[in-house]
């Protein structure tokens, strides 16, 4: 019994399914006799490459061609070359067992003689073109320039680039065709219309999940559906295609989403056991988590996902509320990041039970935005309505934050960051500050300046207080650092305002560096500490928000 895959392979290009823009360009070219010396299909495999190359050449010889361009499909040259029969005028090589240079050259001979019929073409077919050797294509290059009248060369191939590497010159001498990959909506049409010319009953969600698996090939859809109907007799089901495909029921998938809306991480291990205990393929199990999640997230957004069975949209509409967008797309992001990690581990059952783990722990996050924003550091829940996370606040109301190393939580104050301090408004002239006046309220303007920042209370504590020349003070930079040039700079205002509240003054303060000649301070030793704190610094000073934030929460950053 012929396969199915070839039984309904299309025979005219307008059977041709998802590449219009391939057939229209091929059938007019018949149609108006102008078909080129040489194509080049590319594309996925399975999706018509080899296809439309044969129906080119039953176009082509086809004594009863349509005025449009497409072969009857009926006569005994276009039978034969359907099905791939021995013909004097088409010739279907197979470039990965004749990839050498010697085949070439036996190509290149057999191009030179004519058709067997007046108004016939020659046309050679080479599939799996990537892999003919870069003397084969040397040997190719001429003939595919100059080509004899009526010989017609046609390169299928999964990998152009291969092609470019190896042979670039011939590439602009062929006409290139890129193949799309056919969608689940297009191939459940047309296994639906196979069945129903079969006259077998088959479930939507059975072929979603053929669909699905096939991932844009229309062959490998009628492959999986030849094995599902070899499985058993009567109607195609979901169960049976699972069966045949060792796919994860939808149960556990759904059952994921449950643990991270209801946040509990101990159901993970039970969860792996079962996927274990049912021999499933981790990795294509935490493919089609990641397929789930990315549904997810566009119903969440407001578009439509393609591909779901019936039993997998019920659960995504179940779960849309309870998981926040935001917290889809970190899951997402934490998939991707251990997407090869499982792939290479000697152990992958270990990464995915890590990665379901920090899916289900996530409210344990402190929202770094709303501590930006000096707003109250609370847990954050992952679910919006699931109810608030454990432990978030203490009994009187204070925030709780978990300590890195996992110990109890803990309560803290948590100062509001204050806002950027406003240049003070012009007051009228005041009698000058006396240099022993400054001098005297110099600690303290340093002290609650560190108070304030320590980056900030650091930059200044290595200036020099100049003379005070009418309404400005000048500020020596002893060392020239432009760390702390720029950060004094940055806030004048902040400084300008403690110098006011501690002198009675109001003075502008205008930042300088010490002279090259002036003399050199002593050096410091260069140990790894200082190294990592002046790294440090240098990462704090370059976000003001982060800096004050990591004061006022008393944090320590790290590499």
């Amino acid at each position: 019994m012929i396969a199915l895959a070839r039984r309904y392979r299309p025979k005219r290009f307008a059977d041709l399914l998802v590449q219009d823009h391939v057939a229209a360009v091929l059938r007019g070219a018949v149609a108006r006799g102008r078909v080129g010396h040489g194509y080049l299909l590319t594309g996925p495999r399975g999706v018509g490459k080899t296809t439309a190359a044969r129906i080119l050449a039953m176009a082509l010889n086809c004594p009863t061609r349509d005025p449009s361009g497409d072969p009857c499909g009926e006569c005994e040259s276009c039978l034969r070359i359907w099905n791939g029969g021995a013909s004097l005028d088409v010739i279907e090589i197979d470039a990965a067992s004749n990839r050498g240079v010697d085949d070439a050259r036996e190509l290149r001979e057999r191009a030179m003689y004519a058709a067997s019929q007046a108004g016939h073409h020659k046309v050679y077919i080479v599939d799996e073109a990537h892999m003919l050797t870069r003397e084969a294509w040397n040997a190719l290059l001429k003939i595919l320039e100059e080509p004899p009248p009526g010989v017609v060369f046609v390169f299928a191939t999964t990998e152009p680039q291969k092609i470019a590497a190896t042979a670039a010159p011939v590439l602009s001498r062929l006409q290139r065709f890129d193949f799309r990959r056919i969608g689940p909506a297009s191939i459940r049409a047309r296994l639906r219309q196979v069945l129903d010319a079969e006259g077998i009953a088959a479930d939507d969600d059975a072929l979603t999940l053929i669909a699905r698996h096939a991932d844009g090939g229309m062959r490998d859809a009628l492959s999986v559906l030849d094995q599902c109907l070899s499985f058993g007799e009567g109607a195609v089901s979901a169960a049976r295609v699972r069966e045949v495909l060792g796919l994860v029921a939808d149960e556990l998938y759904a059952d994921v989403l449950a643990l991270v809306a209801d946040r509990r991480p101990e159901g993970v291990f039970g969860l792996v056991d079962r996927l274990v205990d049912a021999g499933a393929d981790l990795t294509e199990f935490m493919g089609g988590a990641g397929e789930l999640l990315r549904s997810l997230l566009m119903l969440q957004l407001g578009n439509e996902p393609e591909g779901l069975t019936e039993a997998v949209r019920q659960g995504l509409d179940s779960y849309r509320d309870r998981l926040d967008p935001g917290d889809v797309v970190r899951m997402l992001r934490l998939l991707t990041e251990t997407e090869a990690p499982i792939r290479r581990s000697a152990n992958p059952r270990l990464v995915v039970e890590t990665l379901l783990l920090r899916w289900t722990m996530m409210d344990r996050m402190v929202d770094l935005k709303q501590v930006l924003e000096g707003g109250a550091a609370e847990r954050r829940t992952v679910g919006r309505g699931g109810g608030p996370g454990p432990g978030a606040r203490g009994a009187s109301g204070e925030p709780m934050v978990r300590p890195p190393a996992g110990g109890e939580m803990r309560k803290v104050e948590i100062p509001p960051i204050p806002p950027p301090a406003a240049a003070p408004p012009p007051v009228p002239a005041d009698p000058p500050v006396r240099p022993s006046a400054l001098s005297d309220a110099w600690p303290g303007i340093l002290s609650e300046v560190r108070a304030r920042s320590r980056f900030l209370g650091e930059a200044l504590a290595g200036v020099t207080p100049g003379p005070v020349e009418g309404s400005s003070l000048s500020l020596l930079l002893e060392e020239s650092n432009p760390l702390f040039a720029e950060r004094l700079q940055a806030q004048a205002g902040a400084v300008e305002e403690v110098v006011q509240r501690h002198t009675g003054q109001t003075l502008r303060i205008r930042v300088s560096v010490a002279e090259a000649g002036a003399a050199p301070s002593k050096p410091r030793p260069m140990t790894e500490s200082s190294v990592r704190a002046d790294r440090l610094r240098s990462f704090r000073a370059k976000d003001p928000a982060l800096d004050t934030a990591a004061d006022a929460l008393d944090l320590e950053i790290v590499d």
